[in-house]
């Protein structure tokens, strides 16, 4: 239902600043914990964060709506070169049925025009009718279900392996070239698909680490992980945001030894336990998750622009991530 322009003519949209960044936070919490029906709403999350690290990341991409001054909500785009994908997009539950996300999405839209990305998409809840129905009405539409999966670690570190290679551990003059080599897995999967953005900010902020999987010296896969209170993943806990290894006869070989990879990372930063999120689409990197011991935790459903051939959720796709 289109909500009556008279009841909202107060809200305006506008970029979102860093003075609003704790309000922003609440609101995501309070917003996704009342919907889920937990006791304490402003609980969800724990200490995991996103308004904080995404808005850090490209302050041009958030927006805010306002009331009279007081932020009631917003919403957090993301510029994966030729893929884009906005959310969360939270609301406060007082201002709920009144359009305020409605507001959000046309200048949602404008940021996608301006970067121009061909393939747009999203997280959301499958059997929310409501939200489902609004993100259509701006080209979106349910695909398939993803998977939020989590793995427990056994505590057991192979003290000698020298680890991971890592993207903290290049030198400066060295990163550009790895950035180039990242993107290259990327765009072979998807052209134009390109995570610079997840991979700076992990290492500028200091949210985690990037893994680097090589097969001699050609770069055969990586994974973007947050680890820790104050990133996406939270205390405890190993997120990897997002995960690819390069598609063609290794690929399967090559996502396990990254998984590897990643649980020998998590172990050394002491952590409890591995989270991420696939599309149920990409069913062998889904089952090859499931064989290295992850389990289904909640699941959500991507909605997507384009036809049903569209994007990267496909069979053979050796990505991980959830638009979350």
């Amino acid at each position: 239902m289109i909500a009556d322009p008279a009841r909202h003519s107060k809200i305006t949209v506008r970029p979102l600043v860093e003075n609003d960044l704790s309000a922003a936070d609440r609101v995501i919490r309070l917003a996704f914990g009342t919907f889920l029906g937990m006791a304490d709403p402003t609980s969800f999350m724990g200490d995991a964060d996103f308004a904080y690290t995404r808005w850090k990341a490209d302050p041009s991409s958030v927006l805010a709506a306002e009331e009279n001054g007081k932020l009631i909500g917003s919403n957090f785009a993301s510029n994966w070169g030729s893929f884009a994908f906005f959310g969360p997009l939270t609301v406060e539950p007082e201002y709920w049925n009144r359009g305020v996300a409605q507001q959000l999405l046309p200048p949602t839209m404008e940021i996608f025009r301006g970067w121009g990305n061909r393939h747009m998409g999203l997280f959301t809840f499958p059997a929310s009718t409501k939200h489902i129905g609004l993100y259509r009405k701006f080209g979106f539409w349910p695909r398939d279900l993803v998977a939020n999966m989590t793995a427990k670690l056994d505590g057991i570190s192979d003290k000698t392996s020298a680890g991971p290679a890592l993207f903290s551990s290049a030198k400066p003059r060295d990163r550009s070239a790895l950035l180039i080599a990242c993107r290259e897995v990327t765009d072979a999967i998807f052209d134009g698909l390109d995570v610079e953005r997840e991979i700076c900010a992990v290492v500028d902020q200091k949210l985690g680490d990037t893994i680097l999987l090589w097969d001699l010296t050609k770069l055969a896969g990586f994974a973007v992980c947050h680890t820790g209170a104050g990133t996406e993943a939270g205390s405890g806990s190993c997120y990897i945001k997002f995960a690819a290894v390069r598609p063609g006869a290794q690929a399967h070989r090559n996502f396990a030894r990254l998984i590897n990879e990643v649980k020998s990372f998590a172990r050394a930063c002491g952590v409890e336990k591995i989270a991420s999120g696939v599309n149920m689409a990409r069913r062998e990197a889904f089952l090859a998750m499931v064989a290295a011991g992850f389990r289904v935790e909640g699941q959500g459903i991507a909605m997507e622009t384009g036809d049903a051939n569209a994007g990267y959720n496909r069979a053979g796709v050796y990505i991980l991530d959830d638009w979350r």
